[in-house]
């Protein structure tokens, strides 16, 4: 049986290193842990009991990396199948993957922008029906970090729109990747957020990045959330209403009472509007 979140609820990026400190963590220190699925099908032993005893214990979201949505190459039906037993083992209420592709004949190990155009808008919102019709449940895309834009003829915000349409999906809102895409191609985060449909709006991530320049912001998952971000997350609230909020981090860890610092921020943004 699924278990699904509280709107106001805040959670955390279930990643190796932290396992101990989230198996230590006081009751109540976050309200859900987020996985990447892949990196947990399959893993036994001493690991595999202590991620089984987190889901025991905390509601699991899953935030897919390997569905390669936007790619050329057929989908995996088998690895979907395995996501899907994966999701039903551990009652996993939501589960995402990005508007991107990584992978063709293999595995690219990065997660790639797809051309804002009418025919990829197709290509991938079939996909994104497919997984759909396979689980048997809805997912969500989550708009991408991206550093180029081959043969765009939509812009970014008219594509995600006609891709959630077009699939009848849920959208992942990441406001650190609005942020960063609005500083590295010259357009408004806040008209960005605008145009995004709050109906489909499930969940939001927020993250750290890198100041390369002023004009260039590298999406790392490494860094503190920054003040900026954090006011575009206040933002979003206004706009499109609170939902359940992930704080991803995924390498560079602080001390765990500043990871949890950065969770009980996102529950103090959503107290002013709830």
């Amino acid at each position: 049986m699924q278990r699904p979140l509280a709107d106001a609820s805040a959670g955390l990026g279930l990643r190796r290193a932290l396992l101990g400190a989230l198996q230590d963590a006081p009751s109540g220190a976050f309200d859900f842990l987020e996985c990447a699925p892949e990196n947990w099908i399959g893993v036994g032993g001493r690991l595999g009991d202590a991620f089984d005893s987190l889901a025991a214990r905390h509601p699991i979201t899953c935030h897919g990396l390997s569905l390669s949505l936007g790619g050329p190459a057929a989908l995996d039906v088998a690895f979907v199948d395995r996501v899907g037993a994966f999701l039903d083992r551990h009652a996993v209420g939501s589960y995402s993957e990005h508007l991107s592709y990584c992978s063709d004949d293999g595995q690219l190990y990065d997660l790639l922008p797809i051309p804002f155009t009418v025919e990829a808008v197709r290509h991938v919102s079939d996909r994104i029906k497919a997984v759909q019709d396979r689980l048997g449940r809805r997912i969500a895309i989550e708009n991408v970090s991206y550093y180029a834009a081959p043969n765009r003829a939509l812009d970014e915000a008219d594509f995600v729109n006609a891709v959630l349409d077009a699939a009848d999906c849920d959208l992942l809102l990441d406001v650190n990747n609005v942020y960063v895409n609005a500083i590295n191609h010259g357009y408004d985060a806040r008209a960005f957020l605008a145009q995004m449909p709050s109906a489909r709006v499930a969940q939001y991530h927020i993250a750290g990045h890198f100041d390369e320049t002023d004009d260039l912001k590298i999406d790392t998952h490494g860094a503190p959330v920054k003040d900026d971000v954090w006011a575009l997350l206040d933002h979003a609230y206004v706009l499109h209403g609170v939902r359940p909020t992930l704080l991803e981090r995924d390498f560079n860890f602080p001390p765990f009472d500043v990871l949890l610092g950065e969770v009980e921020r996102i529950r103090e943004v959503q107290r002013r509007h709830v």
